[in-house]
């Protein structure tokens, strides 16, 4: 991939020539045109996204994976709260509320992989400069969506646990996994543990999967980019979903050896949303 490929706000035209890769585009509705167009995108596109991302973190990765010890660090934290006090039972919730957090702890490598793509200079200290966007303020309030979701995800599994285990906290980890694998009722928290938060990640993937990078790069309104975000999983219903499994997947992986492969899960998927987010809207 080349250092320098043009200023993103003004790459638009060159990218509509180079769509071929990318499918064709969805023109925006009669009436609408200053809102952004979106593509329609392929299977295959993803593979190219994660490729392109994977450049990113190889080009960066002394400045990004230092940038992002920070989260296993806060993932541990919040276990270790958890485990120590009442809360063993959220335990499972907390790790897999990282779906629902990362667009937003990914804004500071959308801005290094913007700089890349733009041909300028990229350091750990750039992942700041988005708190000096004139956007800022729009992207705390999207944020705040985000942490809401991420809120509302352990009030409700923690009633989801009381409705089916009852109100009593598990003594341990271990208890409560061999409650969850081995009683009907931990089968039946599972299950709909699994159902309400599929259903919350499904939401926060629609309304951020392309709205953060958006915001970054481009002057529009927080309705716009919100609007345009869903639209893009709405004409690309199978490659979003397929989206959305990958960064589930990854992001088991890179929790499963103690937190650790986030240092590289999390900056892996932060740089291909970027290359998402350009790809899917023109």
């Amino acid at each position: 991939m080349p250092k320098t490929i043009g200023n993103p706000l003004s790459w638009t035209m060159g990218a509509l020539g180079a769509a071929a890769g990318y499918g064709r585009v969805v023109a925006a509705p009669a009436g609408d045109m200053a809102r952004p167009q979106v593509r329609r995108l392929a299977l295959h596109d993803l593979r190219l996204v994660l490729r392109r991302g994977w450049d990113d973190l190889a080009a960066m990765r002394s400045d990004v994976m230092f940038a992002c010890l920070l989260y296993p660090l806060m993932g541990a934290v919040l276990v270790g709260i958890a485990t120590r006090g009442s809360m063993t039972h959220l335990v499972f919730p907390i790790l897999s509320g990282f779906a629902l957090v990362g667009p937003v702890a990914a804004l500071g490598l959308y801005e290094l992989s913007r700089r890349r793509e733009a041909g300028e200079q990229v350091s750990w200290a750039a992942m700041f400069d988005v708190l000096h966007s004139p956007r800022f303020p729009r992207i705390v309030m999207l944020s705040l969506f985000n942490g809401v979701i991420f809120m509302a995800w352990l009030l409700l599994a923690d009633a989801i646990h009381a409705a089916t285990l009852g109100p009593e906290r598990p003594a341990s980890l271990g208890a409560l996994l061999t409650q969850a694998v081995t009683t009907p009722e931990g089968w039946t928290m599972t299950l709909v543990g699994t159902g309400v938060g599929f259903l919350l990640a499904l939401a926060v993937l629609a309304v951020s999967v392309i709205s953060f990078p958006l915001l970054l790069d481009r002057d529009v309104s927080l309705p716009v980019a919100v609007a345009t975000s869903v639209r893009v999983a709405v004409e690309n219903p199978v490659v979003i979903g397929a989206w959305g499994l990958i960064v589930a997947v990854l992001l088991a992986v890179g929790i499963l050896p103690v937190l650790l492969g986030l240092i590289v899960i999390l900056p892996l998927l932060g740089h291909a949303t970027w290359h998402l987010y350009r790809a899917a809207v023109a």
